[in-house]
Order: structure tokens, then C-alpha cells, then sequence
């Protein structure tokens, strides 16, 4: 009996694509699936919601939004919706939140992703060095 649960469960799993964070909506983004994102720059943009020492510290990638994920519900007008979006944090749990917010305020959300993650799969990030803070 629990054989056939067990079966159930991945099969149910495997069909409906669920690689979510758990309580979110989001797909959790693979490195092969990001990449095809990223191949396109143009057609894709990408909403960090790390903090600035943490996209230094870790790496980001070439092109992308830093929206803190605090500060997201209130940046949602300047946002641009005319592109699909991947939010990215470390390991995608912001991330999967971030998404949540963003499809809930009308965006057309791909997915989460995390940054962290998608380097321990072969993934390369781009060092960022942020700008000094204004005095």
C-alpha cells in the first residue's frame, strides 16, 4: 500500500511539474531551464531580490532588477511587465516568494530560481561589485 502511495506521489509530482517551495506557487527553475532564460536577456528580466553584500558576496547574474524582497510590494508600478520574469535569490526560497507577489500583482512569473543553487549545478555568475553608497 504505501508502495502505491509513494508511486502516486512522485508520478503526481512529475506531471504537474512541482519543484515549488513549499506554500509557494512557483516553479523552482532548474540551471538548464534558467539558461534558456538567459540566452534571451532581452525576453526575460530578472528581479534579485538579495541584498546588495549577498549579489557581491555570491555573484548575479549579467542583467537584472534589485528589488529587495521588503520593498517589493511597494516597487511593484516601476517594475516592467512587458517581459516574463524569474525571481532570484540564494536559494530560491525569497525567491519562490518573490514570485508569488509578483504574479499576484499581474506580472507574468517563469518561475524562482537561486542563484547558489544554480552555480552547484555548473551554472557560472557574474561578480558584481556594487556601487559606493551615497554619503
Amino acid at each position: 500500500m504505501n508502495k502505491i502511495i509513494l508511486t502516486f506521489m512522485v508520478a503526481a509530482l512529475a506531471a504537474f511539474g512541482q519543484t515549488d517551495k513549499p506554500g509557494s506557487h512557483a516553479k523552482e527553475l532548474t540551471r538548464a531551464e534558467l539558461d534558456q532564460f538567459l540566452a534571451k536577456p532581452g525576453r526575460v528580466l530578472i528581479v534579485d531580490v538579495r541584498r546588495p553584500d549577498e549579489i557581491s558576496k555570491i555573484g548575479g547574474f549579467p542583467v537584472y532588477l534589485n528589488v529587495q524582497i521588503d520593498d517589493l510590494e511597494k516597487s511593484l508600478a516601476w517594475i516592467p511587465k512587458d517581459r516574463p520574469i524569474v525571481a532570484v535569490s540564494n536559494h530560491a526560497h525569497r525567491a519562490a516568494r518573490a514570485a508569488d507577489i509578483l504574479a499576484k500583482g499581474g506580472f507574468k512569473v517563469v518561475g524562482a530560481a537561486g542563484a547558489e543553487l544554480y552555480e552547484s549545478e555548473g551554472g557560472k555568475l557574474t561578480k558584481v561589485i556594487p556601487p559606493p553608497a551615497k554619503p
